[in-house]
C-alpha cells in the first residue's frame, strides 16, 4: 500500500499553515479597514466642525505644524491633533490642552481624623503629556505626589438635575507607573449652598462616586450613589454590584483607558471600559444595600423563652455503659514485642558539653550565674544505635475505648430554631425612582495614592451617549491608535515575557512541539506488510567447476551402482549360453521342421531389439543434452528445485544408456 496517508497529512498541514497565514493577513486587513473607518469618521467630523481631530497614517515621522499640532519621536506615524470640541449639549468638558489649571481649584483644607503630618491636602498636580504613546499637543492632568492627599475640583457649566434626561459621565485614566494602592475615581459634588471648592475634602457631600480603585489584589470599579430616604431624609451609600469581567489588565498595562457611566431615567445603569460594557443592572435591584428596605423586620424587643428547646438530638436517657468499658485505659502503651537494639550505649549521654566552647570574656558570674558550655550531640553516639536510657516505642492500645457517651436519639421536645417575631418596619418606604437623586454642580478628585504619575484627561458630562462617543473618537481614539501602532508584535511580546520569566521557554517549546509530535505520530502511520514491494533478487550462483566435479563424481558412483544392479538383473533374468544351447538342442531334437522357423523369427526379433536399443540410446543422449541446457537456464533464473529434478532425470537416462 502506498504512503498516501503521509502525503495526505503533509497536504493537511500545508493547508493549515496557509489558512493561518490568510487569517493573519485578514486580521491585518481588518485592522487597516478599522483604521480607515476611524479616519473617515474623523474626516466627517472635520467637515462638521472646525476644531476636530484629523488622523493621517504615514510610514515615518515628518514634521508638520498647523494650528495646535506637534510631532513626537515615540510616535511611529504622523498624528495631527486638534483639541476636540463637544458636538452636542454638555454640562462639563475639559481637555487640559491649554496647559493650565485656571478652571480648577486645588483644595487648601485639612483632612479630618488624621495626623497633622499627613492630614493636609498637599499633593501636587501638573498638566503634562503622556510619558509613553503620547499624542503631540494632547495634555492631561497628572497626579505627581505619592503617599499624599490630593484634592482638586471644578464647577460645571450648569448644575445637572435628575429629571427626564440620562446622565453620561466619561473620562480617561492612565496608570503610567502602574498602581500599588490608590484610586482614580471622581466625585460629582452635590449642589448645596455651602459648597466651597477650597474646602473640598473627604467629608464634602457628593451625589455619585465613579471610577477605578485598587489596593492589594482587589481591583474595583466603583459606582456609588447616595440615596436620600423620603421618610427621614437620611443619606445612605448604595454600591453597585462588581464588574462582570477581570479588571486587572486595566491597571497594569500602562495604557490609557476610557471609563463611562450611563444612568437612565428608567433606573437602569451601565458601566463601560474602552466602550465595552463590563457591568449593567438596575438601581432598584442590583445595589447593596437595596434602595427600598423590607416591609417587615425582626422585633427588637422579642426574646427567646427560657424553656425553648432547640436541640434536635439528645443523648439516649435509657442507654447504659457496658460493664467491660474501661475509660481509664490509656490510648498508647509500650510495645511488648520491642527489643533493645544491639550496641545501644546506656551509659553514654545523648548530649555533652561542647569542648571547643569558651566562656565569653564579659561573662559576669555574679550577674549571669555560673557559665555552662552549650550542649552538642555526643560524637560517640554517631556510630551506635542510640545512647542513654532505652525505652520501648509506644503503640496504639487495642483495649482503649475512650470516655463512654450515650448514643443520640431524636428529641421528643424539639421545637425548632427560635426566630424573633416579625413586625412592620417603621422606616419602610418605597422609592420607585432612585434615579432622581440630588443634583450636582461640581466635579472633583479627592484621592490618596501610594503611586504617582496617574494621568487624567478629557472629562465630559452630558445627557447623550452619542456626544460622549464622538468626544471619545476625537480624543481617546487617537491615543488608542498611537498605542496600537507602537505596540510590539506577538512574537516580540512573547520574547519579552520569556526574558522576564525564563521558564516560559519550556512552555513555548511544549506548546509548539507537542502538537507537531502528535500530528506526526497520528498522521504518519506505520507501513503495513501489504504496502511493501519486494524486489526480485537473483539467487546465488555456485561455482561451475566445483559443481561439475561433484556431478561427475556422483555420476560415476551412480553408474557403478547401476552397473552392478543391471548385471545382477541380467544374471537372474537371462539364462546362461550353455543352457540356452542345451535347450535349443532339446527343442531341435524334440521338434520337427517347425522349430527352425521359430528360431529364425527369434533371431529377427533380437536384431530388431538391438536396433531399437541403439535408437533409444541416441535419443537419450540428445534428450540429456537438451535437459542439461534447460537445467542450466532454469538455474540461471533462480529455480534450484527444478534443476535438481532435471539432474536426477538425466542421471536416470544415463544409467539406462549404460
Amino acid at each position: 500500500m502506498k504512503l498516501w496517508w503521509g502525503w495526505a497529512c503533509v497536504l493537511l498541514l500545508s493547508l493549515l499553515a496557509l489558512s493561518v497565514s490568510q487569517a493573519e493577513a485578514q486580521d491585518d486587513l481588518d485592522l487597516e479597514m478599522e483604521d480607515e473607518m476611524e479616519e473617515a469618521m474623523v474626516e466627517d467630523t472635520v467637515e462638521d466642525r472646525e476644531d476636530s481631530a484629523e488622523i493621517e497614517g504615514e510610514a515615518e515621522m515628518e514634521g508638520e505644524a498647523e494650528g495646535e499640532k506637534g510631532t513626537d519621536a515615540n510616535v511611529s506615524f504622523q498624528v495631527t491633533y486638534k483639541t476636540p470640541v463637544p458636538t452636542g449639549e454638555v454640562y462639563f468638558s475639559e481637555t487640559f490642552d491649554d496647559g493650565t489649571l485656571d478652571r480648577w481649584q486645588v483644595s487648601k483644607t485639612m483632612k479630618e481624623d488624621a495626623d497633622d503630618e499627613i492630614a493636609k491636602y498637599d499633593g501636587k498636580w501638573s498638566v503634562e503629556q503622556l510619558k509613553e504613546n503620547k499624542v503631540p499637543g494632547d495634555m492631561g492632568l497628572v497626579l505627581k505626589s505619592r503617599a499624599k492627599h490630593h484634592a482638586i475640583a471644578s464647577l460645571l457649566d450648569r448644575p445637572f438635575i435628575f429629571r427626564d434626561d440620562a446622565l453620561v459621565v466619561q473620562y480617561e485614566v492612565n496608570f503610567q507607573d502602574g498602581i500599588d494602592c490608590g484610586g482614580a475615581y471622581i466625585k460629582l459634588l452635590s449642589d448645596e449652598d455651602g459648597l466651597d471648592l477650597e474646602q473640598f475634602n473627604d467629608r464634602t457631600s457628593y451625589t455619585i462616586m465613579f471610577g477605578p480603585d485598587k489596593c492589594g489584589e482587589d481591583y474595583k470599579l466603583h459606582f456609588i450613589f447616595r440615596h436620600r430616604s423620603p421618610l427621614n431624609k437620611d443619606l445612605e451609600e448604595k454600591h453597585a454590584k462588581r464588574a462582570d469581567v477581570d479588571l486587572k489588565k486595566f491597571y497594569t498595562d500602562k495604557k490609557t483607558h476610557l471609563y463611562t457611566l450611563v444612568l437612565n431615567p428608567d433606573n437602569s445603569y451601565e458601566i463601560l471600559v474602552d466602550q465595552s460594557s463590563v457591568s449593567r443592572g438596575s438601581l432598584l435591584h442590583d445595589v447593596v444595600p437595596p434602595v427600598n428596605p423590607t416591609k417587615e423586620i425582626d422585633d427588637p424587643t422579642d426574646s427567646k423563652p427560657e424553656d425553648w428547646d432547640e436541640r434536635a438530638k439528645i443523648p439516649d436517657p435509657e442507654a447504659v455503659k457496658p460493664d467491660n468499658w474501661d475509660e481509664e485505659a490509656p490510648a498508647k502503651i509500650q510495645d511488648p514485642d520491642a527489643v533493645k537494639p544491639e550496641g545501644w550505649l546506656d551509659d553514654e549521654p545523648e548530649f555533652v558539653a561542647d569542648p571547643a566552647a569558651d566562656k565569653p570574656d564579659d561573662w559576669d558570674e555574679e550577674m549571669d550565674g555560673e557559665w555552662e558550655a552549650p550542649q552538642v550531640p555526643n560524637p560517640v553516639c554517631e556510630t551506635a544505635p542510640g545512647c542513654g536510657q532505652w525505652k520501648p516505642p509506644t503503640i496504639n492500645n487495642p483495649q482503649y475505648k475512650g470516655k463512654w457517651k450515650a448514643p443520640l436519639v431524636d428529641n421528643p421536645h424539639y421545637q425548632g430554631v427560635w426566630n424573633p417575631r416579625k413586625i412592620q418596619n417603621p422606616d419602610y418606604f418605597e422609592d420607585l425612582s432612585p434615579f432622581q437623586m440630588r443634583s450636582f454642580r461640581a466635579v472633583g478628585l479627592e484621592l490618596w495614592s501610594m503611586t504617582s504619575e496617574i494621568y487624567f484627561d478629557n472629562f465630559i458630562i452630558t445627557s447623550y451617549k452619542e456626544v460622549a462617543d464622538r468626544w471619545a473618537g476625537d480624543s481617546w481614539g487617537l491615543k488608542k491608535l498611537v498605542a496600537s501602532a507602537n505596540e510590539p508584535g506577538v512574537f516580540s511580546q512573547l520574547t519579552m515575557a520569556a526574558e522576564e520569566r525564563p521558564w516560559l521557554w519550556v512552555v513555548y517549546i511544549l506548546t509548539v512541539g507537542l502538537p507537531v509530535g502528535l500530528t506526526v505520530l497520528f498522521c504518519w502511520p506505520k507501513k503495513s506488510d501489504d504496502d511493501y514491494v519486494y524486489k526480485k533478487v537473483d539467487p546465488p550462483k555456485p561455482d561451475v567447476e566445483e559443481e561439475e566435479e561433484d556431478e561427475d563424481e556422483e555420476e560415476e558412483e551412480e553408474e557403478e551402482e547401476k552397473g552392478d544392479q543391471a548385471a545382477e538383473a541380467k544374471a537372474t533374468e537371462s539364462p546362461k549360453p550353455a543352457e540356452v544351447k542345451k535347450e535349443k538342442a532339446e527343442e531341435e531334437s524334440g521338434a520337427a521342421g517347425g522349430d527352425s522357423v521359430e528360431d529364425e523369427e527369434d533371431d529377427e526379433e533380437e536384431e530388431e531389439d538391438e536396433g531399437e536399443e541403439e535408437e533409444e540410446t541416441k535419443s537419450n543422449e540428445a534428450a540429456s543434452d537438451d535437459v542439461g541446457a534447460e537445467q542450466k537456464e532454469e538455474a540461471d533464473e533462480g529455480g534450484h528445485s527444478v534443476g535438481d529434478g532435471h539432474k536426477q532425470a538425466v542421471r536416470k537416462r544415463r544409467v539406462r544408456k549404460d
